[in-house]
């Protein structure tokens, strides 16, 4: 093949795959969380595939059969003939508590898809479709209001925003790369509310939709630096920053109120907005990570992230609700033996561990804080590089204190790696 063609052959393909992805992804919806009420509802996480046994750590990581979406100066580790394609589904399964009661939730959904390989032996390139942030609850709260009577208010609300990235990275010398994301952002939040007054003589109402549409473009940056200690040892340090990036939006909010009586109904349009033109501003974000890898045999990955979440701004006005996130992650992975002939589950990649995340919701002072411990297996592919990544999850998020939601969740991931050599010449046919 000449470098054209073998180019061209590879975006052909990518674009019929992406297409159907894209919009699948518009009705992907993986929470059922109160707490995606608040901000732009519940944020993923910046890591997928072998990391998310590892507690997520991988700013740092660098490895031949990974694509790593948390750094894109990763994207030059794979071998410059590799082709990497990849996707996850998700399953949830969560008990909220407060002080009043208990209820289960479950979720499962198409989590992401990704793909990546090299133009040569110093630039590499990934892109994929990725989940941002995800609304999704049902929520009722009854009262009995004085001179009123009970009154009943449901708070629902269902979206997702996506994130289509495209990744490029390069080497200016041994053991640096550098990388960069292109991010499109898209996809529309809805937020709804209804009140209903039961003790009025006639059937009374009020309804209100508001929706947030988000489509625009930004840019992420990673760095590594690779230390070499021995032969078969290194420490890799990673870097990654973003800055504050402002999304072009529209918004709806309409409310209007509803009277029945025995006559028929009468509705009343208390306030009315389409698709006006709005800006959200990202906070900044930036995250440091350091891996410890024998050659083969083992990695230990250790990541600290964080974004300015307090100083963001939704239509030009910061929420009460917001505040800065911190995240902290330690993983590991361990293979008995790689190249083992004989034994298979010497061949397995054993992963283990976990993450503490203050998170960027806060309600009265209390900010609502996550923990979870994660463990995994990298199941192998018969004579190739492929593999089948299974993990699992277990933590909790948030407190039953100051009347707010406590969450206890677990979580199982199925994430397939499929590798193969591509662009190869054959000398005989």
């Amino acid at each position: 093949w000449n470098i054209m063609s073998k180019y061209f052959k590879a975006y052909i393909v990518i674009g019929l795959l992406l297409f159907p992805f894209t919009i699948l992804a518009q009705f992907n919806n993986n929470t059922s969380s109160p707490y995606s009420r608040y901000g732009l509802g519940e944020l993923h996480s910046y890591s997928f595939g072998r990391s998310t046994a590892m507690g997520g750590a991988s700013i740092a990581s660098r490895y031949e059969t990974q694509i790593n979406l948390a750094n894109p100066a990763s994207y030059t580790a794979i071998d410059s003939l590799g082709f990497m394609f990849e996707f996850g589904i998700d399953g949830k399964s969560s008990r909220f508590k407060n002080d009043i009661g208990s209820v289960n939730q479950s979720d499962i959904n198409f989590q992401y898809f990704a793909m990546s390989f090299q133009f040569s032996n110093a630039f590499g390139t990934s892109l994929g479709l990725v989940p941002f942030t995800d609304v999704g609850y049902n929520v009722r709260v009854e009262e009995n209001i004085e001179n009123t009577g009970d009154v009943i208010t449901t708070y629902y609300g269902a979206g997702t925003v996506s994130n289509a990235y495209f990744g490029l990275a390069f080497e200016p010398w041994k053991f640096v790369s550098l990388g960069a994301n292109l991010n499109y952002y898209f996809g529309m939040l809805n937020r709804n509310a209804e009140v209903v007054f039961l003790g009025a003589s006639d059937f009374y109402n009020v309804q209100q939709y508001k929706s947030l549409r988000v489509s625009d473009f930004s840019l992420d940056f990673g760095a590594q630096f690779t230390i070499p200690l021995n032969k078969n040892n290194e420490l890799i340090l990673g870097a990654v920053f973003e800055r504050n990036p402002k999304y072009n939006a529209k918004y709806s909010d309409i409310t209007q109120k509803n009277i029945s009586s025995g006559s028929g109904i009468d509705q009343d349009t208390l306030y009315y907005a389409e698709e006006k033109d709005g800006t959200i501003e990202f906070p900044y974000m930036y995250g440091g990570g350091v891996s410890f890898v024998t050659k083969n045999k083992l990695e230990i990955n250790a990541d600290f992230y964080h974004q300015d979440w307090g100083d963001a701004k939704f239509l030009g006005e910061k929420s009460k609700f917001l505040t800065d996130l911190n995240k902290f992650a330690v993983g590991a992975e361990w293979i008995p033996d790689k190249f083992s002939i004989r034994n298979y589950y010497k061949r397995i990649a054993y992963r283990v561990g976990f993450n503490h995340e203050q998170s960027y919701l806060v309600f009265n002072g209390q900010q609502i804080n996550q923990f979870g411990i994660s463990f995994g297996v990298g199941l192998p592919v018969y004579r190739s590089k492929s593999t089948v990544n299974i993990a699992a999850e277990f933590g909790r998020k948030g407190t039953t204190e100051n009347n707010l939601v406590l969450e206890n969740y677990a979580r199982i991931n199925l994430m397939v790696n499929l590798y193969d050599l591509w662009f190869i010449q054959r000398r005989f046919d």
